[in-house]
Order: structure tokens, then sequence, then C-alpha cells
């Protein structure tokens, strides 16, 4: 029998909300926060710093209804459950919930899901706990902190540098990071050297195989060419002799399962996917997603987290399928245990599957392309990591003469163990190949037949990608999980960054407010220090410190670096180098620069005052118009989507959502296109009087579904009365409207000059 008043489950996202109230059943009404209920207010602050740092909490307007709503449910229940997510966040949200609708201790029950499914859903109904306040504390510390640097920092950068800018505490020193990296590469001067392979045949049989210039009697470096020659002389025409052979088994055993870094790293190396949808696409296989035959499931354990450590239920289920599924052969005797560094926080297991034996090509029907090949990766790690190793013969064969040692390699794979499942990805994706060599035996002669000397210089430090730079933020201790994906999104956003060819360089406004941190604000963009700084509100979370104490050291030098930045910047304006295009001005002929106005970016003449040539900053697209054979521009719509369009404008009016290509159509020679969206796509022909000829609904968009009557469609009976009841109730709304408007007309109103100020005041408001 179901409750009278059934007992109120919050979480965060209705997603969640479905799933949980599905395992939960009647007795629980489950609804979604929407995350934070209130924060800091925007206008403001929000902070006293004079108080002792105490912030100033309020209700978000827009969720004005929602408050309501829950303050409605939470009055009725007899218990709060408070399921937000298992981090410092959502143990915030949790707090400020209670605070918000007034809820009394004893009323209210924190619990978390490290997965969604439904035996650890009951489970952690059956054992609540109460709101962690260090865990509160160390996000508000973190909120506080970067509120005060936010919006004392970002007012002095729209006086010194440019209007609308922005300042954060760690996104800073991100782009810090990129813009040093772009300095090194700008700085790096290359260095030759020169590498010497040589061919050698067999005498006394037939094979042949190319060896590698090591060294004479210790490893060494051939750097002139001169150097290079001299050892080609010394070889040329004569007989080689193999010193020794080195026959060995290798190992490589699996990568451990994947943390938040990782897994934003992986996911952009083989999905190219960006650590924003990453996680995005992460949070929903975590909060749940309807597979048929079993309902609503979970599918992965929560995705914020830095520990490698699995739980044993975990890996006797993983240990089983293995068996299973690809034999006993590739079960290791022990099971695999992963143990997590020590500066990591261990809140969390691992990311894994919330249950192995869903394989991803079983539910693949029931996921969008994106949930499938982001589980699949999941699923794939998960499974190797408990996998046995991979085996390699290798061979290593040294062969002499006139003193000059060249070495050859080669490895076989015996056994692919873990291999058979999945493969790590690299950065660098070159590898050495290593060719088959013949059998010899030390002491054998071989001939020399020919010399392959190659000049190389060395290369300057690669630019990072986002999923270099979220490496080399966690090494540093930049950020924490639960702020990888954002601090990459935010600097693109902010345009201190930019994406080409999916590298991360710098802008020159990146430059120009990086250089201004460094010379007035070192410590807020100093890495060893914002990492001391993470660690201090870890310190907070595990109850060593009070967050309080921790603003309060900081501001202290914050504060002083303010006042003398002030100082010093007094009457200065810090100018950012325009961006030169090969646009030329058709007045004057000069560059065209990139400059911002309030509506975005444009083209203009440097050349202003003299010149006040100025257009609007389109993008070229490969390919020809269909209608009239002239070039192609990218564009956006008002609401921000791009779309394609003849470059002859109104005069000939063509214009798609498809995206021009540079291949043309076998058949009719037109330009191809291809669909919009990410991933690679298929060109088609969209010519209709071509062959090839692909028509709009075979492109792969979404369509709503037309109906009864649209379109040419044959219209039902009841369409035309419900088509004639939605005229008669337009017209009767027109009636009213009418109405009411002569009805105020009449009454007593507010003086008619009070309508013209109010217009200039909405006009003002706009072009703040």
């Amino acid at each position: 029998m179901s409750k009278q008043n059934p007992d109120l489950v919050i979480v965060e996202s209705p997603s969640k909300a479905k799933t949980i109230g599905k395992y939960l059943g009647p007795d629980y009404l489950v609804k979604a926060c929407m995350g934070h209920l209130r924060d800091l207010p925007k206008s403001t602050m929000g902070v006293d710093i004079e108080n002792d740092f105490k912030p100033e909490y309020i209700p978000m307007k827009e969720k004005s209804d929602l408050i309501k709503e829950l303050k409605k449910a939470a009055d009725k229940a007899d218990v709060v459950y408070l399921a937000t997510d298992p981090d410092r966040e959502g143990e915030a949200i949790s707090w400020h919930i209670q605070e918000l609708l007034n809820l009394p201790e004893e009323k209210i029950r924190r619990v978390t899901f490290n997965e969604i499914t439904k035996n650890v859903v009951a489970n952690a109904i059956a054992h609540p706990r109460r709101i962690d306040r260090d865990l509160v504390d160390a996000q508000q510390g973190r909120r506080i902190l970067d509120r005060i640097v936010g919006y004392q920092l970002s007012p002095l950068l729209w006086r010194k540098v440019r209007r609308g800018l922005s300042a954060g505490r760690v996104q800073s020193v991100a782009t810090r990071m990129v813009v040093e990296r772009e300095q090194e590469i700008r700085n790096f001067v290359p260095e030759e050297y020169w590498s010497l392979d040589v061919s050698l045949a067999c005498i006394d049989k037939a094979g042949s195989f190319e060896a590698h210039y090591y060294g004479d009697a210790k490893k060494r470096t051939l750097k002139q060419k001169d150097q290079v020659q001299a050892v080609m002389d010394d070889i040329e025409g004569r007989i080689f002799t193999v010193r020794t052979i080195k026959k060995a088994e290798k190992t490589r055993t699996p990568a451990p399962p994947f943390i938040t870094s990782t897994l934003q790293q992986e996911a952009s190396r083989k999905l190219n996917m960006t650590p924003k949808r990453t996680m995005a696409v992460a949070q929903q296989l975590y909060e749940g997603v309807d597979v048929s035959g079993r309902g609503t499931v979970g599918l992965i354990t929560y995705m914020r987290t830095d520990s490698i450590r699995l739980s044993e239920e975990a890996i006797s289920a993983a240990r089983s399928l293995i068996a299973s599924r690809y034999g006993a052969e590739y079960r290791p005797a022990n099971a695999r245990r992963y143990h997590t560094k020590s500066t990591a926080q261990d809140a969390h297991e691992a990311i894994r599957p919330s249950d192995v034996a869903l394989t991803p090509e079983a539910i693949q029907k029931d996921l969008t392309r994106e949930q499938f090949r982001l589980y699949k990766l999941i699923w794939s790690r998960f499974v190797a990591c408990q996998m046995e190793s991979a085996r390699y013969d290798t061979a290593t064969i040294d062969t002499e003469c006139h003193g000059h040692v060249f070495r050859s390699t080669h490895q076989n794979l015996r056994f692919a163990g873990f291999l058979a499942v999945y493969e790590e990805g690299r950065d660098d994706e070159s590898e050495e190949k290593l060719d088959a060599l013949p059998e010899l035996r030390e002491g054998e002669q071989v001939r020399h037949e020919k010399s392959m000397p190659e000049q190389h210089f060395t290369q300057p430090p690669a630019r990072y990608t986002e999923a270099t730079l979220v490496k080399a933020m966690e090494e540093k201790g930049v950020g924490r999980p639960s702020t990888y994906a954002s601090i990459v999104s935010t600097i693109q956003d902010r345009e201190y960054v930019v994406k080409k060819d999916k590298h991360l360089e710098p802008t020159a406004l990146g430059e120009v407010v990086t250089q201004l941190m460094l010379d007035r604000f070192n410590d807020v963009i100093d890495v060893e220090f914002t990492a001391g700084m993470e660690n201090r509100l870890d310190d907070v979370e595990a109850g060593k410190l009070s967050y309080k104490q921790v603003l309060r050291d900081f501001y202290q030098g914050f504060h002083q670096e303010m006042v003398s930045a002030e100082e010093a910047l007094k009457n200065t304006r810090i100018k950012v180098p325009e961006e030169e295009t090969d646009e030329i001005c058709e007045l004057c002929g000069r560059h065209m620069v990139v400059k911002i106005g309030r509506f975005g970016k444009f083209l203009a003449c440097p050349g202003y005052p003299e010149c006040k040539n100025a257009k609007p900053l389109v993008e070229h697209m490969p390919g020809r118009c269909p209608k009239c054979g002239a070039g192609m521009l990218k564009r956006k719509s008002k609401k921000g989507y791009a779309y394609y369009a003849c470059e002859s404008g109104s005069a000939c009016g063509f214009m798609t959502w498809d995206v021009p290509t540079d291949q043309d159509c076998p058949a009719c020679g037109q330009t191809m296109f291809k669909r919009s969206g990410k991933g690679r796509m298929k060109p088609f022909c969209i010519n209709e009087a071509c062959e090839n000829f692909l028509p709009e609904d075979k492109r792969g968009y979404y369509r709503k579904k037309t109906a009864p009557g649209e379109n040419g469609a044959e219209a039902e009976p009841e369409t035309e009365q419900l088509t004639a009841k939605k005229t008669a109730a337009k017209k009767q709304a027109a009636g009213k409207t009418a109405r009411s408007a002569s009805a105020k007309s009449g009454a007593a109103k507010k003086p008619a000059a009070k309508k013209p100020a109010a217009r200039r005041s909405a006009k003002k408001e706009n072009k703040e």
C-alpha cells in the first residue's frame, strides 16, 4: 500500500528523476531542481569582504516557479531525500536547497549514487547521511574565490584593454599555458641532425634487411653532413659482420580504467569529441537511457572522478565476461587492482559500465551515435584493464663494419591479450616501422648494398590540443575533474584561444591579457600558486582548514596587487594588435584588419580616419554556387546558425544549410555538398537534373513528421473541422484584443509622454 504523502526525492536533472522514479515506485515523489536554485547575484559581487567574506545568496529569478513547486512538495512530505550529484557541487546544491526551502535538519536525508541502478539507488535510500559541510565549504571557497577574482579583475580589463573582457582564476592559468607554449614554438631554434640507414643483403642465402646507424664504441648522433659522409666512405661496398643477436619476450600491460581527464583525452583522440561534449554525453549515460526489455538504465558510473579504484563486484563481473567471451587464456590468474595516486581525492570509483554484461552491440539500437561510441569506449577500456597482457617476440641485431655499429629491431605480436578489445590512443600517432628480419647467426657476414642518408631538424614542442591541455592541467594540478571541460571551453568562448586543425593557438587578445596578468597579477596566473590553492581547497574538503582562512590568505596579496595595478596603469590603455587579413581595401589598397564592434567582428581599413571603408567579415567556402557559378560564403543567421550563400547576394539569391565541399559531382560537374554537423559526412549532389541527385529527405537530417493535410498530404475529414475551429478561435482572440485595447484607451492612464521615455530606456539598456 502506497504512502498517503510520498517522500520527496530531489535530484538535479529530469532524466535522472525519470530513472530513479521508476526504481523507487509510488512511495516516492522524485523531482528535479535543475542544478542550483540560488547563487551569488549577477549584478554585484555578492561577497561582503569587510564582513569576513560573507556571501549573499539569492534565489534565482528564472527558477521562482520551480522553487515554489519544490517548497509545496517538501511541506507535504515527511522526509526529503537530497539526491544531487556526489561531488562538491552536488553537496552545495543540497545545502542550498535545505536553506532555501527552510527544511529542518531532522527532515532531510542526503543520499548519493555512484551509479544509477536499481540496487544502488535502493541501498542509498536505505543508508542516508547528513550533508557534509566540509564539502559544502570547499565549494563555497572556490565559488567566492572565483567571484572575487572575476568581479575585481574584469572591470580593470574593461578599462585598460577592451570592453566586455573577463578574467577567471583558473582559466587565466590555462590561457597562460597555451600562450607560453606558443612562445616556445616561436623562440625555438632548430638543430640539424642526420639519420643513416643502410640496406644489407645476406651473402649465402636469400634475404635482405635495413639497419639504422647506432654509433661506434658508444651511441653517437650524426649532426653534420660531413660526419655522415665520413661514415659512408668507411662502409661503402664493404662486408658487415653480425656482432650480436638479442631475442626476448616483451609484455605490454593494459591501461587503467578511465578517470575524467583520461576519458576526455581519449574521446578527443579517438572520437573527435570536445571535453565539454564528452561530459555532456557521459552525463546522459550516467543518468539513464531507455534500454529495450530493461526499462531506464544508468549505463556508467559517475563521470567526475580522479580515482582508478574499482569495486570487487565490478572486477569479478569483468573477469567472468572475459573468460566466457574471449577465452580463459585472456583472463589473468590474478585480478588487476589499480592504485590511485596520493594527490587524488578518490571519492568515487573509476568510470566503468554499471553492468558489463550490457555490451555496446547489444544496446546499440537504444543509443544515439554519440552515446554508443562513448559507451563502447568506456566499456572496452574497462574490460581491457582486467585482461591478460599482450606479448611480443622481439629481436635486436647489431651489425658492424669498420668500427661503425648499425642496429635492426623487430617485434612480432605473439599473443594479443587486451589488444583484442582495446588499444590506448596516442597524441603522436607516428610509430617506428619494424620490418621482419631474416634468420641470422652471430658472426655471419652480410653485404652492404646502399646507404640512405637523410637530413632532419629538431622540432619545436607541439601545440596543445584539447586532450593534451587537459593532460597538462591534470599533471600540474590546475583544476579538478569537474572543471577541466569548462576551463577548455571558456578560454575558447572568451576568444583568448582558438582551435585550428585540432590545435589550440592563443589570439592576440589572449597574449595581451596574459602579459598584463603576468606583469601585475603574477600570483593569480602562477601555475604552482593555482595548484597550491586547489590543494588548500582539498584540505577544506578534508576538514583540515577553514575556507574563510583560505580566502583571507589569498585576498591580502591579491588586494595589494589590485591597488598597485590601478596606480601603475593610471591613464594607460593597452592596445591589442589587429589581425591583418588577405582582404584588400578596394578604396586605398591596404590589407584590411579584423575589428570588434558592438555587433561582433567586422573588416575595416587600417587607414581610418583617412579611409573609412568597412564591411562584414565573411568566410569564403570551397566550391561554386549551383545557380550562377559564383563563389560561396559562410554566413550566420540572426539566431547564430551557420548557412551558406552565393557571394552575389540578392542578385542570385541561392542559400542552403548544407556545407559546400571542394569535390565536384562526377556526373554533372557541379559542386557537391555535405550535411552540416559533427563528424565525417558523405558528400552528395543537390542538382535535381543530375542522376546522382540526393533528395533532402534522404540527407540524414531530422525531420518532424508531417501532419495530415500538410505539404500536399491528403487531409482527413476531421482536419477541416479542426482548421475551422482554429480560425474561429483566432477571430475570437483578435476580438478580445481589440476590445481590451479600446477599453484601455478610454480609461484614465499614465501620461503619454512616458511612453517615449520607456522606449529610450529600453534602447539604452540594449546598448549597454
